[in-house]
């Protein structure tokens, strides 16, 4: 591409690629993209972009499509990569000047700079440090602003590598240009200082900017350009800054200072520790007393609290229960935190964290008002803790209290102790106060556990205060049912359940609340739902069934009339949450109960079909409903089945949000399923994509597989299994040694459900799982599934065996009596492979099938089939105590339906059918002990006693007379 030419048409179409239009946009983006592997691209939209005369809209897009470009072909190996030339030619032309005039386009300059200097700093761009450093000295102020910026994004983006050579290149260059960052920090920071002073704001605030970027630069610096920061002692007279400057910390350059720190301490915890006590009283001052008071923001609130949570928390700061095996540094850093957090100190952070910092802010309660089920969602779910000053504040508080327990416990409960009693619904600030302490009592749940007798305060205290109807008092209401359902896995007594549950029921009743929604008492009944929510938890071994039936019917209506009400995904999302462990904990109780959600869920999943998260959770529901419907789910299949479908199809977008859930759901349905249906059965085209996925998926995939196995085995089989056995041929070439045991499981349970069809459809497998039988497999795993495949083909398909051995005694060059020999040979010797007693018992039935045999090689290796016999009879025989006779404790005669007790899930539909399949699969209906007297009857026939009794002769006389003993009575 000619640059001179090609700039009117390139400039033409970036111009045609801001436009609103469409018909304009499209096809100037397509020209664009074909243009992005032409040679001189790049250089027309370096020109394009340093015009400042042009359109500011055009300028910006030639530095996305510039920046993408490096991306995609700046690497030398790259498609289509950009010649060394063009790329000499373009690095020369990105850092001619630092003059850009708008902002957001200089920031973009600077970003891809950097991307360059990722790639070609310093080896193929050795003069770009040297002319940064340079242009940050020039009088202009413009230049020396754009070149800081640049600077700065270099830093970071070359500090941010992470091998071994660019990490030393890194810290090459921090020690050349170290002091020079520091001297541009002072530089600016005097500046500044010098400008505050003499009233010029305008000055002041560029100078401020450019102090910043320095300091930024230098924390890049200092953090990631040293391994020992602590033995260069320009670098700790550095961060010795936070104790001076004092004007300057009134500002954003706090906030900086603050971040300086937090990196420092978190890569460098041992040098940090000089600083942890100026650190401390930095942060503290300004956070936790009347310094900060009207001079800081949120943004320096925060990372001053992160400081303080970090070195509380540290790991390396914690001496070791036996104080001598501690290093000294260590032993220095508890020194100075106990030290510094006396007694009055941590009395006055727990003080103000709770009365101040936990307040409810008037935007808050605002947005409650306004906006209540937003504000229910962010309290009940926040943000992360790093970056917002509520959820932030929170968890400093549990990691102080965590580690100063002793001394902050009775300060918190001096604070319950004064709030005692109902509070004043026209006091406004006491309110306010008692939701603070509250909120803090329920963070600290576990850490108060003996200092709280939760169980009477919620009798003579907590009860009361929820039955406090004023529209003021909703505050407290919201907090009490919160604080409770903090406490209700920490302490609370399961007698005390069914008054928990007639007070989550009259709140969900109040008029004020069902009718009126949206309103701002939605935050009310969002925690309500949250209490239930963990008073219902399945690992909660106080739930007791019979205590919550008699709400059930209200609950459950009233946690459905909710769904319809509420409109914010998050809050639906919440309730459905709800109503899922409701489903989960009461079972098949669940079932007169359900028909209004059902008729409903529909709907719902046609209006979330733009929000996936939700539908995650409809689908979650669904898991849940199907399992406590049982077989009636059924009923469920023309709603069910397209949603399975959607949810499970890899060609379809949302598979990326859903295909989780949707695989569970499709489990569950079939293992629920009574009988098979053409539409269910249809489903299962999906699979083979999901197969070739290999994820993470695999696992419930075989399951779904066994599923329909059980189901409906003739066929599924008939109309999936040669499509799947290719699946598992490829599976095979590719995977780890349990994904192939996982693969094998699916056939062995093929052929034991259906042993003719089974062994047919997946032989071109079988092949593979005797050749690793014959050479030794190594793994014990993979060789036990081998066996396992490999037995049930022997004993339930005895002519397949035959083709089978003839099949690869060709393969082998042997002849088959030989090879038979071979692998009964194998067998023996790895039968201790071999853990579960029911694949044990299924050897020796299969290896006894044999018999009675006048093949030479079979009764060669006699003595192996009867060791292995004898193992096995160890293995499942039981003796009765009283008859001294024993019985095979496999045997299974008959089906009964278990009884169960409230607590108990009933068998799914898949159960029953393992059950009736068990009454028909030999290891399950024959006796082993019986099996071996009637086969060793036929072969003492076939050979006459004197030859039998020389046979027996070749068995070690312990194993027979062990043998004889299993088989007295007979």
């Amino acid at each position: 591409m000619d640059i001179n030419s090609a700039s009117s048409v390139v400039l033409q179409a970036l111009t045609q690629a801001t436009s609103q239009d469409t018909a304009v946009l499209k096809p100037a983006e397509e020209q664009l993209k074909q243009w992005e592997t032409q040679p001189g691209f790049y250089s027309v939209l370096l020109n394009i972009f340093n015009n400042h005369m042009l359109d500011v809209n055009v300028r910006w897009l030639a530095v996305l499509y510039f920046k993408n470009g490096i991306d995609r072909y700046w690497r030398r190996v790259a498609p289509h990569a950009l010649s060394e030339e063009e790329k000499m030619s373009l690095r020369a032309g990105l850092i001619t000047n630092f003059n850009e005039p708008v902002n957001q386009i200089a920031t973009q300059i600077a970003v891809l700079i950097a991307k360059v200097a990722r790639l070609d700093c310093p080896r193929q761009w050795p003069e770009l440090i040297p002319i940064l450093l340079e242009s940050v000295k020039v009088q202009d102020g413009l230049q020396q602003h754009r070149a800081l910026l640049t600077f700065y994004h270099v830093t970071k983006t070359l500090a941010s590598k992470r091998l071994a050579a660019d990490r030393k290149l890194f810290q090459d260059l921090a020690a050349g240009i170290y002091s020079f960052a520091c001297s541009l920090w002072n530089h600016h920071t005097d500046t500044f200082l010098q400008q505050v002073c003499a009233g010029d704001e305008a000055a002041a605030i560029n100078s401020l900017e450019r102090t910043l970027l320095s300091l930024k630069v230098l924390r890049k610096l200092t953090v990631h350009g040293f391994n020992e920061p602590h033995e260069n002692m320009e670098v700790m007279v550095s961060e010795d800054q936070p104790r001076e400057n004092r004007a300057a910390n009134q500002c954003k350059h706090s906030s900086e200072w603050a971040f300086y720190l937090l990196d420092f301490l978190e890569y460098h915890p041992y040098p940090f520790i000089p600083l942890i006590r100026c650190s401390l009283e930095f942060a503290v001052s300004y956070v936790f007393t009347e310094v900060g008071e009207g001079v800081v923001f949120e943004r320096f609130i925060v990372q001053c609290m992160n400081l303080v949570k970090m070195i509380v928390k540290n790991d390396a700061y914690k001496p070791a229960k036996n104080i001598e095996d501690s290093k000294p540094e260590i032993l220095e850093a508890h020194r100075i935190k106990t030290e510094f957090f006396t007694h009055p100190t941590l009395t006055e952070i727990g003080r103000r964290l709770v009365s101040h910092y936990f307040l409810l802010t008037e935007e808050e309660l605002a947005m409650w008002e306004e906006d209540p089920e937003s504000f229910a969602v962010e309290e009940t779910g926040g943000d992360s803790w790093k970056y917002s000053l509520r959820p932030c504040t929170e968890v400093l508080f549990l990691d102080i209290f965590h580690n100063y327990s002793q001394t902050l416990t009775p300060v918190l409960l001096d604070m319950v102790q004064n709030l005692q009693g109902p509070t004043n619904v026209e006091d406004p600030v006491r309110l306010l106060i008692k939701d603070a302490v509250y909120n803090a009592v329920g963070l600290a749940a576990y850490e108060l556990f003996d200092n709280v007798d939760f169980d009477s305060w919620f009798k003579n205290q907590l009860l009361a205060e929820l039955q406090v109807s004023h529209h003021s008092y909703k505050l407290i209401r919201r907090r009490v049912i919160w604080l409770i359902g903090q406490w209700i896995s920490v302490k609370f007594k399961s007698d005390l359940r069914p008054l928990l549950y007639e007070a989550i029921l009259s709140l969900m009743q109040d008029p004020d609340l069902v009718n009126n929604l949206p309103s701002s008492t939605n935050v009310l009944l969002a925690f309500t739902i949250t209490c239930l929510n963990m008073s219902l938890p399945v690992d909660d071994f106080e739930f007791r069934t019979e205590q919550f039936l008699p709400y059930l019917e209200s609950i459950f209506s009233l946690l459905f009339q909710l769904l319809q009400q509420v409109t914010e995904c998050d809050t639906k999302m919440q309730v459905l949450h709800v109503i899922s462990c409701v489903i989960e904990r009461v079972n098949i109780q669940i079932r007169p109960y359900v028909g209004c959600l059902v008729q409903y869920l529909p709907l719902l999943w046609k209006q979330s079909e733009e929000h996936n998260m939700l539908r995650c959770a409809i689908l979650t529901t669904l898991v849940h409903l199907v399992q406590g419907l049982g077989a009636e789910s059924k009923n469920l299949y023309p709603f069910l089945l397209p949603v399975i479908q959607l949810s499970t199809d890899v060609s379809q977008p949302p598979h990326v949000y859903l295909l989780e859930d949707g695989l569970e759901l499709w489990l569950v349905t079939l293992e629920n399923c009574p009988s098979i249906t053409p539409e269910l059965l249809r489903v299962f085209q999906n699979m083979s994509a999901l197969l070739e996925l290999s994820s993470e998926n695999l696992r419930t995939c075989f399951q779904i597989i066994n599923g329909y196995t059980y189901l409906s085995a003739t066929e599924f089989l008939q109309n999936y299994a040669e499509g799947l056995c290719r699946s598992f041929c490829e599976l095979l070439k590719d995977i780890t040694n349990e994904g192939q045991v996982q693969v094998l499981k699916v056939v062995e349970i093929a052929i034991k459900v259906s042993p003719l069809l089974g062994a047919h459809m997946f032989q071109p497998l079988l092949p593979n799982v005797f050749r690793g039988i014959i050479d030794g497999e190594r793994y014990p795993v993979v060789m036990s599934t081998y066996l396992g495949v490999i037995g049930r083909v022997l004993l339930q398909n005895s002519s397949f065996f035959s083709s089978l051995l003839t099949q690869m005694a060709g393969e082998f060059n042997q002849e088959m009596d030989q090879l038979l020999g071979s692998l009964i040979e194998m067998w023996v010797e790895r039968m201790d492979n071999i853990t579960q007693p029911e694949r044990r018992k299924l050897s020796a039935l299969a290896l006894l099938s044999l018999l009675p045999s006048d093949n030479s090689v079979i009764q060669d290796k006699f003595c192996g089939i009867i060791n292995i016999c004898v193992e096995a009879l160890h293995d499942v025989m039981t003796e009765d105590p009283e008859t001294g006779t024993f019985k095979d404790c496999m045997l299974m005669t008959h089906f009964e339906e278990p009884k169960l007790t409230d607590d108990e899930e009933p068998p799914t539909e898949q159960d029953k059918r393992k059950k009736l399949l068990a009454l028909e699969d030999p290891v399950h209906s024959v006796s082993l002990q019986r099996y071996v007297y009637e086969k060793l009857k036929a072969q003492q026939l076939l050979m006459g006693d004197q030859g039998f009794q020389a046979l027996m002769e070749t068995v070690d006389t312990e194993i027979v007379r062990q043998l004889q003993e299993f088989l007295q009575g007979l």
